[in-house]
């Protein structure tokens, strides 16, 4: 496995269970719009860096099967759990997911694809792809929209991390990230697809405080930092977790999760 795999796999180790109960699941819309641009419900589905099998679940009796490719053996081993008939899960990455030439209607990154080496991970999806087949990127935007005050500290509390990313060596070495602003232009410059363009929108989720600490903690960011070193960011955690409960109490309320959907026919 190539050594920015494995970095990025070991990022997400430890924290697999908080981050399945509080992530977003994967909405519907994307779905349909590869379902639209396909012309047809789709054979076979791959969800590449699938995580806990969030993103996975959601093509359940929309495809014939799914197939979730995880390098992470955490985040693998709570979405093996989740395997029904027609939905499987199995260990791979983005430039080696181990499927046949040719075998997949749609691949799909739901948060995982500026974790990949572009051209290398492109060239893997465009082989495993049919001719007319789709890719997606599916990205969140972060924060979720809840209230400004809490919004605003954590954005405080994510330049913080942003900040000692850049600063700490042993923080800095331990991932390898490319800008999900590039997205679109690593799809279009591979040359594989023949039309390649961006959607935006939004999805609705019931929160309560704690989760939406949960959100906060299930970062790989905020987690590299606490495992190398806690003392650098504790106090920020604990100003941000102090005021999403001033803020929100123990009342449930809505947030909404911004999308950006990047998407290449073949």
């Amino acid at each position: 496995m190539d050594e920015h795999v494995l970095k990025n796999a070991r990022r997400f180790t430890g924290f697999a269970g908080l981050y399945d109960g509080v992530r977003p699941r994967m909405p519907v819309y994307p779905v349909e719009v590869i379902r639209q641009y396909l012309g047809r419900k789709p054979d076979r589905v791959v969800d590449l860096g699938c995580g806990t099998g969030l993103s996975t679940l959601v093509w359940r009796n929309r495809c014939l099967e799914v197939i979730g490719i995880e390098p992470s053996d955490d985040m693998l081993a709570v979405a093996q759990k989740k395997e029904i008939n027609g939905i499987a899960f199995r260990k791979g990455s983005s430039t080696s997911t181990g499927l046949p030439d040719k075998s997949a209607d749609a691949v799909i990154c739901s948060q995982s694809f500026h974790w990949m080496e572009p051209r290398s991970a492109l060239s893997e999806i465009n082989r495993v792809l049919r001719p007319g087949g789709v890719f997606a990127t599916v990205d969140c935007d972060w924060p979720p929209v809840s209230d400004w005050r809490v919004e605003k500290k954590y954005k405080e509390l994510f330049d913080k991390v942003l900040q000692i990313e850049k600063t700490e060596k042993l923080v800095e070495s331990s991932f390898v990230r490319w800008e999900k602003t590039g997205h679109l232009h690593h799809i279009e410059s591979s040359g594989y697809f023949r039309y390649v363009r961006e959607i935006v929108f939004s999805s609705r989720e019931k929160c309560d405080a704690e989760r939406l600490i949960g959100l906060a903690k299930s970062q790989g960011g905020l987690q590299s930092i606490l495992k190398v070193d806690p003392g650098l960011i504790e106090e920020d955690l604990a100003r941000f977790m102090r005021s999403v409960r001033d803020v929100f109490g123990e009342t449930v309320f809505d947030i909404d999760f911004g999308y950006r959907m990047r998407i290449g026919v073949k």
